[in-house]
């Protein structure tokens, strides 16, 4: 039994990164993010390496960015339905704060040919539960996370005056982490205990991608651009250490130990097919100094129907968890509004699907429908300096299903963050 619920525990592991509205980050560039990444047919700044490398094709001049956005959740609480945990159960998660930078270099080789490179994050971030001794979803999660760094070298043709091509390639580095604790039924009391802890960490690998894009800015009044970027597979190896927790009762303590291969690394592999992604953007040129562009962005989770977990070393149990995503749309809408030649505000709204399905809602990422809000200021002068803020505001999510042979764990799960991003640009 003990083996069967680690076994569980690496299979929760891989299913981190695969919420790709909850866990893919499209804030890649402040200028962007002002408009709420509706970005697609501007493509005008070095983050276009990102939203749509068909903008490559038209830069006329080197230039370097260098950029951050802080995530800062604001609120994560989950409360408890019944059959379990209860009504009265509750947590929360501790408020998120995370850095993640972005870089990007463009520069024409020659009049028709370009080339650039970015470093972004797409996907990360960290949830972690309060209290995780007392916390009701510990036995799936006390902490998750995953590290990914994008290196995205692009080459530009510019095709026409204002048509562009970009063609690239993806290198993602990654790496998860989780943390839970091991349940067991305890004979002599008749009730469930923490018996160990398990700490799970994948070794960090790389997985290969492509992408592409095109942008038409067929005059001053419209423009309209497309991309694409395509799935990316990363296989795993890593290790699972599980350290055993004393119950009070040296008897059952020693049968649990007798049963379970704690304090030894069991190897374990998996493997993880990131989302491709689909986007493609319009604008409007409204007047001189006004310009509203709006963008749909698909990414594909069809493909994500389940995970398998393997233990070379045959110490636990092999096992297949069924995830079943959805295709989820994100529709994205900004307005610039140019002040003078040196100052543009930029405002934006955003709504996010989620893939997730109610039966897979849970403490590893609680994912949910969300409406965002954005602010953006970008100065010109010398260099460039672009700012901005996103609020989401995620609905609340609600758990009361259960896929077959899974873990009742009824709730409802409410978050709000915000996202501040800066880049430089010279």
């Amino acid at each position: 039994m003990l083996a069967a619920l680690g076994a569980c525990a690496l299979a929760a592991l891989t299913a981190v990164p695969a919420h790709a509205a909850g866990f893919a980050i499209f804030e890649q560039g402040a200028k962007a993010q002002g408009m709420a990444g509706a970005f697609t047919a501007q493509a005008d700044d070095p983050s276009m390496l990102f939203f749509n490398p068909g903008g490559l094709g038209l830069v006329g001049k080197s230039d370097f960015s260098l950029g951050l956005t802080e995530v800062h959740g604001t609120k994560a609480d989950f409360h408890g339905a019944a059959p379990f945990p209860g009504p009265n159960a509750s947590g929360q998660q501790k408020l998120l704060e995370q850095p993640l930078p972005h870089a990007y270099w463009v520069l024409p080789i020659t009049n028709t040919w370009k080339f650039g490179i970015g470093l972004n994050t797409p996907f990360g971030l960290t949830t972690e539960w309060k209290n995780p001794d007392q916390f009701p979803g510990r036995y799936l999660s006390t902490k998750a996370a995953i590290r990914d760094i994008d290196v995205n070298p692009t080459l530009g043709w510019q095709i026409t005056p204002t048509m562009g091509l970009g063609i690239g390639v993806i290198a993602r580095v990654t790496d998860l982490e989780l943390k839970r604790d091991i349940p067991a039924a305890d004979p002599f009391t008749q009730s469930i205990v923490n018996v160990g802890r398990v700490d799970l960490k994948a070794d960090t690998k790389t997985g290969y991608g492509w992408d592409i894009g095109f942008l038409d800015r067929y005059n001053n009044s419209f423009s309209w651009g497309v991309a694409y970027r395509s799935r990316v597979k990363v296989d795993y190896t890593g290790s699972a250490t599980l350290t055993q927790l004393p119950t009070g009762n040296p008897q059952f303590d020693a049968i649990v130990a007798a049963q379970t291969p704690f304090n030894q690394k069991l190897p374990v592999k998996t493997s993880i097919d990131f989302p491709d992604m689909a986007n493609l953007g319009l604008a409007f040129g409204l007047s001189p100094d006004l310009l509203l562009e709006t963008d749909v962005y698909w990414m594909g989770w069809t493909s994500f129907k389940e995970v398998n977990i393997t233990f070379p070393d045959g110490q636990l149990p092999n096992s297949t968890i069924p995830a079943n995503w959805k295709n989820a749309y994100s529709y994205r809408a900004g307005l610039r509004w140019t002040t003078s030649p040196t100052s543009q505000w930029r405002f934006g709204y955003v709504y996010d699907q989620t893939p997730q399905p109610e039966e897979a809602v849970n403490p590893l990422l609680p994912d949910a429908n969300r409406n965002g809000l954005t602010l953006g200021y970008g100065w010109t002068g010398a260099h460039k300096f672009d700012i901005a803020l996103l609020y989401l505001d995620f609905a609340k999510r609600s758990r009361h299903k259960t896929f077959a042979g899974d873990a009742t764990f009824s709730g409802t799960y409410d978050t709000k963050a915000l996202l501040l991003g800066a880049t430089f640009t010279w």
